[in-house]
C-alpha cells in the first residue's frame, strides 16, 4: 500500500522502489543457481531426479523478473509486466498454500521467494494504478495547474466512495500534489459546505437562542456547553461507536495472545485452529485500525466545527457588545477568547471520547485479568485502586497549575498587545527597559507555573510506569497464594499484555481530565462573554429616511458611560436637527462633545429620554480607525466602485495629490492601524469613506485637528459645505474660524448644551461662546498685520493658490509615512509573512538544542531511555526463560522481575525529568531572545509588521515551545529505541520475521517521506492563516463603533467567516493527511505481526519454547502501536519545529543602535543649553529609497522657540523622528550642544529630550503610572504637574485620586496627560508634534502660556498646523518636499513674499472670510 502511494507523481528517472525489488529478485536467482550448482557438483540422489535443472529454471525465471523490473520502456510493456508479476504471485501462493495444508511445514527456500513475489505483486498494483490515473482526466496532474483546473483539484469528500472514505484515499490528490510541488494557500481546497463556519454558526445560534428563551435568569448554567451538546450530539454518537469498537478490539488482543500460547503448549496441533487464530488476529487488528482512525479523524472534524461556531459567535458578539461590555472585555481579551478558548474546542471531542473509552478499557482489561487469573487478580486490584486514587490529587494539582498558568499568560499577552500597539511612544520616551521588565516579570510568574506543570508530568510518568510493574507482581503473587492459575507462559504473558492495555488508560485518564477541565474553564469564559451586556435597541431608533424635515431628535436625554453610578455624562439633552442642516458642536476639553455623537449613534448607555435618527449614518471618529488593506478598500468600505463618484470624493477630501504621489496609487497597502499614513492622511481617508458612503446624516468628530490650516479650509469648504451640501452634518470642532458658515452652533460645557443657535445669535447672547471666540480672536489679532495689509494679502491669495496647489504634494508626514510612498517600486509596506521554503530538515531542532544549550540534557534523556528499554526487555526475557527452568522458584521469578521493572521505572522518570528541564531551558532562552530582539527592533520593523504577527509568536508559538516540543522530542527518541528493541526480540525467536519487518520499516519510511512535504506545508500555511483571524478580530474590536455607525457589521461578518474557513480548512486537511499516513503505516506493521503469528503457527512444536512464543507475540502485538506512536510524534515534532523556526526569525531582527555607548556617555548636565545644529542632514527610510529629508542645514539657538511648518507630508514629523533617532540619518549630522547625537546611546539621547506626540497614548493602569511610568517623582510633584496642565480638578473628583484608572479620557485630556509627563521631566529640549491638535483654542492658549512660562529657558520645537501655535515663535522653519525653504524670524518672513507669509495669509483669509467681519460687526 505504501508503494502504491507514489503512483501519481512518478518521475522519469529510475524508480528506486523497482530497483530495490529487482535487487531482491537478483539475490533470489543467485540463491537458486547456487543450490542447483551444488547439487550438480555433489552428484547425489537429487542429481538423478534432475532437481538441479528445476533450480536452474527457477534461477532463470528470477533473472527475467529482474530484467522486467528494470525495463519499463513504455506504458504497454509496463502493463504486460504487471500482469505477469501478479499472475506469478497468485500461482506461487496457491502452490505454497497447498504444500502447507498437506505437510504443515514449508521450506525456507519457498518462504523467501514467496515474500519477494508479494513485493512483485505490489509493484504490479502500483503500475496499474499509475496507468489508470494517467488515463483518468480528473486526476491528470500533468496539465498545467492553472486557476481553471482548480475545480478538478477540489477534494470532494462528500462524493468519495465508501472505500475512499474508509481508507482516506480522497486526500490522495492533495498529498501527491504536495509531493510534486510546494503547496501554496491557493492549492488547498475549500472545506465542504457542512464544515463551513457559516453553517456551524447557524446551528449553534439557533440552539443558543432557543436555550436563552427556555432558561430563566436565575438558573442559566453553562449555556455554551448545552448549545454545543444540543447541536453536535448526533455526530458524536457515531464517534462514540468508533471509540467503543476500538476499545473492544484493543482489549481482545491479550485473549488472542492467551489462545496462541495455549496452542503452542498443546500436544496435538491442529493447523486449521492455528490459521483461524491468525484470522481472528487479522480481523481484530483491522477493526482496531479503522475504528481508531475514524474516531481520531471524526472527533477532530467535529471539534473543528465547534471551534468555528464559537469563534464566529465571539466575533458576532463583539459586534453587538455595549460600552459596558467593552470595558469588561478588552480587545486583547476578546482576541484571547478566539485564539485560546474557542481554538481549544478543536481537540475537545477527542478528549471527551478518550476519557470514557479509556475508563471502559480499564474495566474490560480488569475483567480479562479476572477471567484468565481468577481470584489471584483480585489482590492486583488493590495497587490498581491506589494508583487510580493517586491520580486524583495529581490531576487536581495539574488543573490548579493550568488555571494559574492561563491567568498569568492572559496577563502577559494583554500587556504585550498594549505595548506593541504603543511602541512608538515607548521608544520616544525611552521606556523600553521599564516595559521589557514588566513583560519579563509577568513571564516569570507564568514560568513558575509552567515549571510546576512540567515537573508534575515527570512524576506522572513514574506513576504510569510503576503501576503495571507493581500490579503484575501482585497478580503473580496472588496466583501463587490462591493457586487460582498456573504460573505458566500463557498466564504470565496474558497478564503482561492485559496490563499493557491498562497502561494507556492509567496514563491518559488524568491528562484527559486535565484537558476537560481546561475546556470547562474555556466554556465558562465564553459563556460569561456571550451573556454579557449588548447594545440595547432602544438606545436609538433609526428610522429609514423619509420625506421628513427632521434628521436627529433627542428628547430629555440623560446618558452615562457608568450607568451603575447614575451620574450622567450628558444631562438634559433636548436637540432637534432639521434635514440638511450643518450643526457645529464646540466647547472646552471634556465637555462631552464626542459623547453627544455617541448618544446619536446609540453607543452611550441611556438613562432616560428618547433618541431618533431619521436615515442612514456615516461617522468619522476623532482617533482615526483605518483597516489594514489598500486605500481604495478603506474608502469603498464594501460598496461597489463608481469611478466618477470615487474621483469626486477623493478630490473633495484633498486626497488626490497624496494618491498620485504613492507608487501604487490608491492600491497602496496601508499598514496595520494605518501605521504608514500620517495623521492627516488617515483622517482624510476616514472622511472620504464617510462621503463615499452617501449617508443621510454625517457625524464628524473633530476631523480637521490632524491637518494644516490650508487643508482644513479645503476640507471644510469642498467637503462639508459642497460635497455634503444636501446632507445633515453634525461637526465637532475646535476650529472657531468655520463656525460662522454653519446653520446652528451647540456650545457644550460639563455634559450640557449651554447655548444653541446661529453664529450671530450666540455672539449677541455672549457668555461661553463669546469666550471661545475671544480666545480665537486674541490669537488672530495677535498675529495679524493691519487691515490694509490683510486685504492686500487676500487679493494676492488668488494668484498664489494655483501656483501652490501645483507644487504642494500631500505626500507624507509622519515617520512611518514615507516608507510606502518612497519605497522601492513594487514593494508594499506590510510584507507577506515569511515561511521557510521546503524541507529545512533538522536545522530547527538543532537550533532548539543549541539556543537552549540543551545537548547534555538531550544526551542524558537518550541514555536513561535506553536504560529503561533495556531493563524492560530484560524483565520480560527473565520471565520467558525463568518459566522453563524448574529450579527457579516462583518467589525468585517474581522478585527478580519486580526489582528489574522497578529500576526501569526510575530510569523513565529521570528521562521525563531531563525532558522537562530541557524544555524549560529552551522556553527561557527563546523567550529572552525574542523579547530582547523585539524591544531592540527599529521603529521600521513595527511599521511593516502587523501586531498580530508578533503576538502569534508570543502566544501560540511560544506555547508550543513551552509544552509540546520537550516531550515530543523524548517520545520520538523513546519510540525509535523501542521499535528496534521489539523487532530484535521478535527476530531472536523467529528470525524469518526480519525479512518482512525490515521491508515494512523501509516502506513505512518511504510513505512518511511521501507524506511529509504536504504535511509540513499544511502546518506552515496554517501558521500564517491563524494570525489574520486574530488581526481581523482585533481590528474590528477597535473600530466597532465605526462599523456599527455605517451599518456594515454584516459585511465584516462575511469576511471573517472566510478567514475562519481558510484556517479551519488547513486544520481539517492536516488531520486527514495524518490519518491517511497512520492507516498505511498500521497496515505495513500489521504485516510484520501477521507474519510473526503465521510463523509461530507453522513452525514445529519443538522448535520454539511456549515462553518465547508468548514473549515474541506480546512484543509483536505492541509493535504496531509503537510504530504509530513514533510516526505520530515524529510528524508532530516536525510540525512543532515550525514554531521554533518562526520565533527564531524574530530573534534576528536587525536591532537599532545601542541604548548606551559606555565609552561615549554624555555628561549628566547635557544638554546644558539646548542648542541644536543640523548639518547637511539627509534621511531615507530604507536603503535605495528616495531621500525624505534633503540636505537640511540650520541651527536652533539655545532657549529659542522654533516653529516648524509646511504642507502635510513636507517632512516635519520625519525631522522630529531624526532628532529622536527613530530613523538614522543617511548622511549629515545633528549636534546637540556640540555633541553628535549619533555618537551616543539612544537611551542617553531620548531621556534628555521631551516630546508631546501627535497621537496621545495612555497605558492601562493608574493616573500615577501613566504620568510617571518609571516612578521617579513624588506625589507632590505629580499634583503640581497636573495643576499646570489643567487636569487637577478632573482627577481630584475621581474616587481613588492618583490611583484611579481612567478609561474614558477624551483625546484632549490624553494630550494634557502627555503635557503632564513633559512638565515632570523638565528637559532642556521640548518637541511639540501637533500637540494641541485635539484641544480647543482657549485651552490651547492656556497651554501655550504654560509652555512659555515653564520652558522659558528651553529650546522648544513646535510642529503645527495651526498658524497661531507657531506665530509667537522666535524662529520659523518652513519645509517643502523635505527641503528647508525658509528659516527666519516670523516678523521678517511676514514682511516679504515668503511661503510662510502665504501660509499665514491662507489661514488668516479663511478666518477673515468666516469670522473676522463678524467680530467687527458684533464688537
Amino acid at each position: 500500500m505504501a508503494i502504491i502511494g507514489k503512483c501519481s507523481t512518478r518521475s522519469s528517472r529510475k524508480d528506486w522502489v523497482l530497483v530495490v525489488v529487482s535487487l531482491c529478485c537478483a539475490l533470489c536467482s543467485i540463491g537458486y543457481f547456487s543450490v542447483g550448482l551444488w547439487i550438480l557438483m555433489a552428484k547425489n540422489d537429487e542429481f538423478y531426479h534432475m532437481s538441479w535443472l528445476v533450480y536452474f529454471v527457477r534461477g532463470m525465471v528470477w533473472i527475467s523478473f529482474t530484467v522486467s523490473l528494470l525495463s519499463q520502456w513504455s506504458k504497454w510493456i509496463s502493463l504486460l509486466n504487471s500482469f505477469w508479476w501478479a499472475f506469478s504471485f497468485v500461482l506461487i501462493s496457491i502452490l505454497n498454500v497447498q504444500i502447507l495444508l498437506r505437510t504443515h511445514s514449508i521450506e525456507i527456500l519457498d518462504v523467501v521467494p514467496w515474500s519477494i513475489n508479494f513485493l512483485l505483486f505490489l509493484c504490479a498494483l502500483r503500475n496499474l494504478i499509475h496507468f489508470v490515473s494517467q488515463h483518468n482526466p480528473e486526476n491528470n496532474l500533468s496539465e498545467p495547474l492553472l486557476a481553471k483546473n482548480a475545480e478538478k483539484r477540489q477534494i470532494e469528500l462528500d462524493q468519495a466512495s465508501f472505500l475512499g472514505k474508509l481508507t482516506f484515499s480522497w486526500i490522495n490528490s492533495l498529498i501527491s500534489l504536495g509531493y510534486s510541488k510546494r503547496l501554496a494557500l491557493e492549492d488547498i481546497p475549500p472545506v465542504v459546505p457542512e464544515d463551513e463556519a457559516k453553517f456551524a454558526y447557524k446551528k449553534f445560534a439557533h440552539a443558543w437562542d432557543s436555550l436563552l428563551r427556555e432558561t430563566n435568569s436565575n438558573n442559566t448554567g453553562n449555556l455554551v456547553l448545552r448549545a454545543i451538546a444540543k447541536v453536535y450530539l448526533k455526530e458524536n454518537i457515531f464517534i462514540g461507536i468508533c471509540a467503543f469498537l476500538r476499545t473492544i478490539a484493543v482489549v481482545v488482543s491479550p485473549l488472542i495472545l492467551y489462545a496462541f500460547v495455549n496452542y503452542a503448549n498443546g500436544n496435538e496441533r491442529n493447523l486449521d485452529e492455528g490459521l483461524s487464530l491468525v484470522g481472528c488476529l487479522v480481523v481484530t487488528k483491522l477493526v482496531e485500525s479503522l475504528s481508531q482512525r475514524h474516531w481520531f479523524f471524526d472527533s477532530r472534524r467535529s471539534g473543528m466545527r465547534m471551534r468555528s461556531a464559537l469563534m464566529v459567535a465571539v466575533y458576532q458578539k463583539q459586534l453587538k457588545l455595549s460600552s459596558l461590555g467593552r470595558r469588561r472585555h478588552s480587545t486583547g481579551e476578546i482576541v484571547n477568547y478566539i485564539a485560546v478558548d474557542a481554538y481549544r474546542m478543536g481537540e475537545f471531542p477527542w478528549w471527551f471520547h478518550s476519557s470514557w473509552s479509556f475508563v471502559l478499557q480499564l474495566f474490560l482489561a480488569i475483567g480479562i485479568l479476572l477471567w484468565v487469573v481468577g481470584l489471584g487478580a483480585l489482590i492486583g486490584l488493590v495497587p490498581l485502586l491506589i494508583c487510580g486514587l493517586l491520580n486524583v490529587p495529581y490531576a487536581n494539582m495539574l488543573q490548579k497549575c493550568q488555571t494559574q498558568f492561563m491567568i498569568a499568560q492572559d496577563e502577559r499577552l494583554r500587556s504585550t498587545s498594549e505595548i506593541l500597539n504603543s511602541m512608538k511612544i515607548i521608544k520616544l520616551q525611552s521606556w523600553e527597559d521599564k516595559f521589557k521588565n514588566l513583560i519579563e516579570s509577568l513571564r516569570e510568574n507564568e514560568f513558575k507555573w509552567l515549571a510546576e506543570i512540567q515537573f508534575a508530568k515527570a512524576y506522572g510518568t513514574l506513576l504510569y510506569w510503576m503501576s503495571p510493574t507493581i500490579i503484575s507482581s501482585v497478580v503473580f503473587l496472588g496466583c501463587i497464594i490462591f493457586g487460582s492459575a498456573p504460573l505458566n507462559a500463557s498466564t504470565v504473558f496474558t497478564v503482561i499484555a492485559s496490563l499493557r492495555t491498562m497502561g494507556d488508560p492509567v496514563r491518559m485518564i488524568p491528562e484527559a481530565l486535565s484537558s476537560l477541565v481546561q475546556v470547562k474553564v474555556s466554556f465558562n469564559r465564553l459563556n460569561a462573554f456571550l451573556l454579557d451586556d449588548e447594545l440595547k435597541n432602544d438606545e436609538l431608533f433609526r428610522i429609514p429616511f423619509q420625506k421628513s424635515d427632521k434628521s436627529v431628535k433627542i428628547q430629555s436625554g440623560n446618558f452615562s458611560w457608568y450607568p451603575e453610578i447614575m451620574i450622567p455624562t450628558l444631562r438634559d439633552l433636548n436637540l432637534e436637527i432639521r434635514c440638511g442642516q450643518k450643526v457645529s458642536v464646540c466647547g472646552p476639553v471634556g465637555a462631552g462633545k464626542s459623547s453627544l455623537l455617541y448618544a446619536v449613534l446609540g453607543e452611550i448607555p441611556k438613562i432616560s429620554g428618547t433618541v431618533n435618527a431619521f436615515g442612514s449614518i456615516a461617522y468619522v471618529s476623532q482617533t482615526s480607525w483605518i483597516q489594514g488593506g489598500t486605500i481604495r478598500n478603506n474608502i469603498l468600505y464594501g460598496k461597489p466602485m463608481d469611478k466618477t463618484k470615487y474621483e469626486k470624493v477623493i478630490k473633495a477630501c484633498a486626497l488626490d495629490k497624496d494618491i498620485n504621489n504613492f507608487n501604487h496609487g490608491d492600491l497602496t497597502e496601508i499598514g496595520q492601524r494605518g501605521l504608514n499614513m500620517s495623521g492627516g492622511q488617515k483622517q482624510r481617508i476616514q472622511l472620504a469613506r464617510a462621503v463615499y458612503n452617501d449617508a443621510d446624516i454625517y457625524l464628524l468628530d473633530d476631523p480637521f485637528s490632524a491637518v494644516d490650516a490650508h487643508t482644513a479650509a479645503i476640507l471644510f469648504n469642498d467637503c462639508v459645505m459642497a460635497a455634503l451640501e444636501k446632507k445633515t452634518v453634525i461637526l465637532v470642532t475646535h476650529q472657531v474660524e468655520f463656525l460662522s458658515e454653519v446653520d446652528k452652533i451647540l456650545v457644550m460645557k460639563d455634559g450640557q448644551i449651554t447655548q444653541s443657535g446661529s453664529y450671530e445669535e450666540l455672539l449677541t447672547a455672549g457668555t461661553a461662546f463669546e469666550q471661545l471666540v475671544n480666545a480665537h480672536r486674541d490669537v488672530i489679532t495677535g498675529l495679524g498685520p493691519s487691515n490694509d495689509e490683510t486685504q492686500e494679502e487676500t487679493q494676492k491669495l488668488d494668484t498664489v493658490q494655483p501656483e501652490m496647489s501645483q507644487g504642494s504634494s500631500f505626500t507624507k508626514e509622519n515617520s512611518e509615512g514615507e516608507i510606502a510612498v518612497n519605497g522601492l517600486p513594487g514593494v508594499q509596506l506590510t510584507e507577506e509573512e515569511e515561511t521557510e521554503i521546503n524541507d529545512v530538515g533538522w536545522k530547527p531542532f538543532w537550533d532548539y538544542i543549541i539556543v537552549s544549550k540543551g545537548l547534555p540534557l538531550l544526551f542524558l534523556g537518550i541514555v536513561t531511555q535506553s536504560g529503561f528499554v533495556a531493563l524492560q526487555a530484560a524483565a520480560t526475557y527473565w520471565l520467558a526463560l525463568g518459566i522453563q527452568i524448574p529450579k527457579i522458584s516462583s518467589g525468585i521469578l517474581i522478585g527478580v522481575y519486580t526489582v528489574i521493572s522497578t529500576l526501569s521505572a526510575v530510569f523513565v522518570c529521570l528521562r521525563s525529568f531531563f525532558a522537562a528541564h530541557l524544555g524549560l531551558k529552551a522556553s527561557r532562552a527563546f523567550f529572552t531572545g525574542f523579547t530582547n530582539a523585539v524591544f531592540k527592533a527599529p521603529m521600521l520593523f513595527f511599521d511593516s509588521t502587523p501586531v498580530g504577527r508578533i503576538l502569534t509568536r508570543a502566544s501560540s508559538d511560544l506555547s508550543i515551545l513551552d509544552f509540546d516540543i520537550p516531550f515530543s522530542t523524548i517520545f520520538v527518541v523513546a519510540a525509535t529505541i523501542e521499535i528496534f528493541t521489539t523487532i530484535g526480540i521478535m527476530a531472536s525467536v523467529t528470525w524469518q520475521v526480519l525479512i518482512v519487518a525490515i521491508l515494512a520499516l523501509v516502506a513505512a519510511k518511504y510513505v512518511q517521506g511521501y507524506y511529509q512535504p504536504s504535511a509540513r506545508e499544511l502546518i506552515r500555511i496554517n501558521g500564517t492563516t491563524k494570525a489574520p483571524v486574530m488581526n481581523y478580530a482585533a481590528e474590528t474590536s477597535l473600530g466597532v463603533v465605526t462599523i456599527r455607525a455605517f451599518n456594515v457589521a454584516d459585511k465584516f461578518f462575511e469576511n471573517y467567516l472566510k478567514l475562519v474557513d481558510t484556517d479551519a480548512g488547513l486544520f481539517f486537511y492536516s488531520n486527514a493527511a495524518m490519518e491517511w499516513l497512520v492507516l498505511r503505516i498500521e497496515v505495513l506493521q500489521n504485516l510484520t505481526l501477521f507474519t510473526a503469528a503465521f510463523l509461530l503457527v507453522l513452525l514445529p512444536k519443538s522448535f520454539i519454547a511456549p515462553g518465547l512464543v508468548g514473549l515474541s507475540l506480546s512484543y509483536a502485538l505492541s509493535l504496531t502501536n509503537i510504530q504509530i506512536f513514533f510516526t505520530r510524534w515524529y510528524c508532530y515534532l516536525s510540525n512543532y519545529l515550525i514554531s521554533v523556526e518562526r520565533i527564531k526569525q524574530f530573534m534576528h531582527i536587525p536591532s537599532e543602535p545601542p541604548a548606551i555607548v559606555e565609552d561615549n556617555r554624555p555628561p549628566s548636565s547635557w544638554p546644558s543649553t539646548g542648542r541644536i545644529e543640523l548639518q547637511a542632514l539627509k534621511i531615507r527610510y530604507r536603503p535605495n529609497a528616495p531621500l525624505v529629508i534633503k540636505e537640511i542645514t540650520c541651527t536652533f539657538k539655545e532657549g529659542t522657540k522654533v516653529g516648524v511648518v509646511g504642507r502635510t507630508g513636507s517632512g516635519k514629523t520625519t525631522l522630529i523622528s531624526a532628532l529622536f533617532r527613530l530613523v538614522e540619518p543617511a548622511s549629515g549630522k545633528i549636534l546637540v550642544d556640540g555633541l553628535d547625537i549619533c555618537s551616543i546611546g539612544l537611551k542617553d539621547l531620548r531621556m534628555k529630550l521631551s516630546i508631546i506626540p501627535q497621537e496621545p497614548t495612555l497605558f492601562k493602569g493608574t493616573v500615577r503610572t501613566n504620568l510617571d511610568p518609571l516612578g521617579l517623582y513624588s506625589d507632590d510633584k505629580i499634583w503640581k504637574a497636573l495643576e499646570k496642565c489643567q487636569l487637577k480638578a478632573t482627577i481630584s473628583s475621581l474616587p481613588n485620586l492618583l490611583d484611579s484608572s481612567g478609561e474614558n479620557w477624551s483625546a484632549g485630556q490624553r494630550q494634557l496627560f502627555c503635557l503632564g509627563r513633559v512638565l515632570l521631566k523638565r528637559n532642556k529640549i521640548l518637541v511639540l508634534d501637533e500637540a494641541t491638535a485635539s484641544i480647543d483654542s482657549a485651552t490651547d492658549a492656556i497651554l501655550q502660556r504654560i509652555i512659555r512660562q515653564e520652558f522659558s529657558e528651553c529650546t522648544v520645537i513646535t510642529v503645527a498646523h495651526r498658524v497661531p501655535t507657531v506665530i509667537d515663535s522666535d524662529m520659523v522653519m518652513v519645509l517643502s518636499y523635505g527641503k528647508l525653504i525658509e528659516y527666519d524670524k516670523p516678523s521678517k518672513l511676514l514682511e516679504t513674499n515668503s511661503s510662510f507669509a502665504k501660509l499665514v495669509a491662507e489661514y488668516w483669509s479663511s478666518c477673515r472670510r468666516n469670522s473676522y467681519q463678524d467680530f467687527n460687526k458684533y464688537r
